[in-house]
Parts: structure tokens; C-alpha cells; sequence
């Protein structure tokens, strides 16, 4: 039996290609048994078996192919990319998406809401180190580092601080960006969020309540 997990990554890269070019209703609909078959079904299936190897209570989500285009000017109606979530309970959080140029895997929060900003901020001097040692280690091997959304750092860290950049943020993540023929995806996301649990940990313990 074929591994319906072994051709995701280039019918997903061939769909969204060709969606992108005919971004339409119209389209898609007629196309839609193609989506369901080639990318619904296998992410779900991949969304499964990662969520089983993180541990028990972690939460998944596919991401709708429809966009959101109430406030937007772009109106085309659907998303030329696939996005993958896994939360665990500890909030911590992994990432897979591709499109027609993108295949990348990930880990952190996407944002931190006012409480865990404040505690984030509170434990930043005395946990930040260790959370800095992690991300150092992650970026030497490759990773790439989510950029800060502040100009400046938070109280009380100050500008020159060795911590200074993780004071100006809001949100932490780190990627690792893969070759388009990337094969064996499960295996590739098992050993990327496996290398990420360090960092998460260190996450965790600014963030948590």
C-alpha cells in the first residue's frame, strides 16, 4: 500500500502552484476531490501521527484552504499555502507549512497574550539566559530565528543588554527551512520538533502561569 504521506510534499507544491494561477471558486471546486485526496487527507493523517509522538492531550489543526477576505483587498478566495499546528498542553507550539516555494518546520508561540507577556517580561533577567542559550544553539545548526516586533527593548531590559532581543518581543519562534524534494516528511518533523523541545521547555518557563 502506498504511504499516503509519501507524495504530500510535491502534490501539495503541484496544487498550490496551479491554485495560485486560478485562484478562484470555481476552480477549486472542480479540483476540489484533487485537494482532499492529495493534501486534506494526508496532512490530517500527518497531523495524527506527530501529535501522537508529542504526547498525550496535544491539540491539532489544519488550517482552512479559505481565506479570510472581509478586511483585505486582496479578494482572491483561498490560500496558496498549507499550514499544519500542534499544541501542546503545555502551550507550547509546532509548526509545518508549504506552498509553491516554502517548506518549513517550526516551534515557539506565535504571540503571548497580556498575562504570559507580563510574566515573560518578569522572568526575562533571571530566566533569559538559559531561553538565549537554546535559541543560540538552535540558529548555530541552522535554524532561523522569527523576527522581534519591537524597535526597543522592554523594561527592564536595556538597550546593549545581552538580552536586549529578547525583550523586543511579543512572540518567539524559530524555523528550519527544508529543500522542496524533501522526503520522509514525518520523519524530517519528528527529528525537527524533537530538537525544539529544549527551546520550548526554556519557553515554557517564562511563560508559564
Amino acid at each position: 500500500m502506498t504511504d499516503p504521506l509519501a507524495r504530500l510534499i510535491p502534490e501539495a507544491r503541484a496544487f498550490l502552484t496551479e491554485l495560485a494561477a486560478n485562484n478562484s471558486r470555481d476552480w477549486f471546486t472542480l479540483h476540489k476531490a484533487r485537494y482532499d485526496a492529495g493534501l486534506k487527507t494526508p496532512a490530517l493523517i500527518l497531523l495524527d501521527q506527530i501529535a501522537a509522538h508529542l504526547g498525550p492531550g496535544t491539540a491539532t489543526k489544519l488550517f482552512r484552504p479559505q481565506r479570510d477576505v472581509r478586511f483585505s483587498k486582496d479578494k482572491t478566495p483561498y490560500n496558496t499555502h498549507l499550514h499544519l499546528l500542534w499544541t501542546t498542553p503545555d502551550g507550547a507550539q509546532y509548526f509545518f507549512g508549504l506552498s509553491s516555494n516554502y517548506v518549513t518546520s517550526g516551534g515557539g508561540r506565535m504571540g503571548f497574550d497580556a498575562a504570559a507577556l507580563a510574566r515573560y517580561r518578569d522572568r526575562l533577567p533571571a530566566l533569559g539566559p538559559a531561553l538565549q542559550a537554546e535559541i543560540n544553539a538552535l540558529t548555530a545548526q541552522g535554524a532561523r530565528l522569527s523576527e522581534p516586533e519591537l524597535k526597543r527593548p522592554a523594561p527592564p531590559i536595556s538597550p546593549g543588554d545581552p538580552l536586549a532581543d529578547l525583550a523586543r518581543r511579543k512572540s518567539l519562534s524559530l524555523w528550519f527551512d527544508h529543500d522542496a524534494g524533501l522526503t520522509d516528511v514525518l520523519a524530517h518533523l519528528t527529528s525537527d520538533f524533537d530538537r525544539l523541545k529544549p527551546f520550548q521547555a526554556a519557553l515554557s518557563a517564562l511563560l508559564a502561569d
